[in-house]
């Protein structure tokens, strides 16, 4: 929230001590920063130049002592009761002395563990151009030489605070810091902000002299300092909604986004490694549900941004895959996969599989399933005449879409199951379940005793890899069966379909399959009446690296241009060795069951 620069009154006082207690409370979140400090460091010494929250115990009526202690003592009052993790025992030379570093640490990140805080910052040297030096032999008024070479925007944490946590921190400290040292060499904006910021300090310590009260310099800055409000304004969202937009000096924007605050589910957050890995294993086969509507996601975004986003976001569907929204968008797929990593990250949208009637839909476990509960009240009016709890009942149990569709019912009705599906998807109230194979191989009575090659079947098969293919033949499939996107990801592919079932090229590529396969389940393999047929066994050895269950059923289709009923009807011919599961997709779960946190 930015303060208006006005008078301030008695009723100011108390709102920003209601709102400086209550950032202290969040401050006990993990995830959440104790307090923003900028210091700096010149001619003139090392400077405490603004920290917030700014609320003391020594400011309240009940304090203690007002005596002129020590500048270099710890403040221990209130520690216990109030404030164990925070940073208010430090007095502002004890922060000044300490977070002001060498210039050798400029540049780098600044980390420092005290007791039960942690500091992260990124001091940044600042060289300012040789024109407004001031000649000593010239008496001629010049600009007034700058008497700071350095700052540093310091964020302190509790001091086990997550390593992603801390890694972020440091990430937007650098980031304010270059906007900072870039307005410091235009314009001098940081020299001018802090001469403001000490010359409240000196008043304030001249006025808290004669009266005697404690009053907070800090408090006076804020509504007169554009750069306290920034500073106020990141901690704030920091605090709330993990999104942070400043205009430093009402020219450059910051922008950053604390993924800990925004991809939360469960109760539980996502944690930014498994979320990096999650966008690096998208596949064209993926779609991109936006968690925001075209025209208030549209509004969101700055007015120098990229064209491409601009395209993806008002093409964007639920039931397009990125191939498909790659086609129609006129876009390449790589910038498609940027801009939906993008999305994703910043929160405004999430990785499924496109909706089409094969789809396998679940309740999910984090689901609020309230008959009161403020989704209910939202649903109810997104779609009149139908109920929430109602709604999820049906996926009670794990339904596909087709088990909805009713021929005899209009067009509007099914399009509106979509829009239902797709709302509670938003909400993160489903879940998608796929289907996955494993080759079983009933063990031999003959051979009791473990041999070498009764090694796991995924050890064995393992080395074929599945890389995601460099070139794309664009195709789009004209229904949930024929969901075969050309991609042509295996190089024998074309060979292994060779006709003539008999050849001996066909004959050896079958038998060189099977090789990872021991003497016993090939001839398992070979008993079944469906091997007897060199068509079916050549696509089963073909397809036997999937058989792990590592691989669901469309991502089998993508990779190897298949129709859905063709491997159903091969994992139904041979099911005496296949067994299938139905379980979430590994990449696109963390969105829906994140991973359990430990304290």
């Amino acid at each position: 929230m930015m303060l208006s620069p006005s008078a301030e009154s008695p009723g100011d006082r108390n709102s920003l001590y209601s709102q400086a207690q209550s950032n202290r409370h969040k401050s006990w979140d993990k995830t959440s920063p104790i307090s923003v400090i900028l210091v700096s460091s010149g001619s003139r010494g090392n400077k405490l130049l603004f920290r917030y929250p700014f609320q003391r115990a020594d400011e309240c009526p009940s304090s203690l002592s007002a005596k002129q202690r020590n500048p270099y003592a710890l403040s221990t009052t209130g520690d216990v009761l109030e404030d164990q993790d925070g940073d208010s025992r430090f007095s502002d030379s004890i922060l000044a002395t300490i977070l002001a570093t060498k210039s050798d640490m400029c540049g780098k990140k600044f980390e420092l563990k005290i007791d039960n805080v942690r500091f992260v910052g990124h001091p940044t040297l600042l060289q300012h151009s040789p024109l407004i030096q001031v000649s000593k032999t010239d008496p001629s008024p010049k600009r007034e030489m700058p008497t700071m070479i350095l700052f540093n925007v310091v964020f302190a944490l509790r001091a086990n605070a997550d390593p992603s946590v801390i890694s972020c921190m440091h990430n937007l400290s650098r980031r304010i810091a270059i906007a900072l040292q870039h307005e410091e060499r235009r314009c001098q904006y940081l020299t001018r902000e802090a001469k403001l910021m000490l010359a409240m300090q000196d008043e304030i310590t001249t006025v808290t002299e004669t009266d005697g009260a404690p009053q907070s310099p800090f408090r006076q800055i804020l509504p007169k300092c554009k750069l306290a409000r920034d500073l106020n304004e990141a901690y704030d969202s920091l605090c709330t909604t993990g999104v942070v937009r400043l205009h430093i000096n009402n020219w450059l924007e910051v922008s950053f986004c604390l993924p800990h605050k925004i991809h939360r589910v469960g109760g539980n957050y996502i944690p930014p490694e498994a979320l990096e890995r999650s966008l690096k294993a998208i596949r064209p086969y993926h779609a991109l549900l936006l968690l925001e509507s075209e025209k208030a996601l549209l509004g969101q975004l700055p007015l120098d941004c990229s064209p491409a986003m601009v395209r993806l976001i008002k093409t964007c569907s639920a039931v397009k895959n990125l191939q498909q929204l790659a086609q129609d968008a006129d876009l390449a797929l790589l910038q498609i996969f940027q801009i939906a990593a993008h999305l994703v990250y910043w929160g405004k949208a999430i990785i499924i599989f496109p909706l089409c009637e094969n789809n396998v839909y679940m309740l999910s476990p984090h689901a609020n399933i309230s008959l009161y509960s403020p989704l209910a009240e939202q649903f109810a009016l997104q779609f009149s005449g139908h109920d929430l709890p109602s709604m999820l009942a049906k996926f009670s149990l794990p339904v596909s879409l087709a088990e909805f569709r009713n021929p005899l019912e209009a067009p509007a009705q099914e399009a509106q199951l979509i829009q239902m599906v797709v709302w509670m998807l938003q909400r993160r109230l489903l879940i998608q379940l796929h289907t996955y194979v494993c080759l079983l191989i009933p063990p031999s009575e003959e051979e009791p005793a473990q041999k070498e090659e009764d090694i796991p079947l995924a050890a064995r098969v393992g080395g074929r890899s599945l890389s995601t293919p460099s070139a794309l033949s664009f195709g789009s499939p004209t229904s949930s069966d024929d969901m075969t996107l050309t991609s042509p990801s295996m190089e024998n592919s074309s060979a292994e379909l060779m006709p003539g079932g008999d050849s001996p090229l066909n004959k050896r590529m079958t038998e060189t399959l099977l090789t990872s396969l021991s003497e016993h389940e090939r001839q398992v393999i070979l008993n079944i009446p469906a091997a007897q047929n060199p068509e079916d066994l050549r696509m089963f050895a073909r397809l036997l690296h999937y058989f792990r269950g590592h691989h669901h059923l469309e991502e089998i289709m993508y990779n190897e241009n298949m129709r859905r009923s063709q491997l159903k009807t091969l994992f139904d011919k041979f099911r005496s060795v296949l067994i299938v599961t139905n379980h979430e997709d590994p990449i696109i779960s963390i969105f829906q069951s994140p991973m359990e946190q430990t304290v």
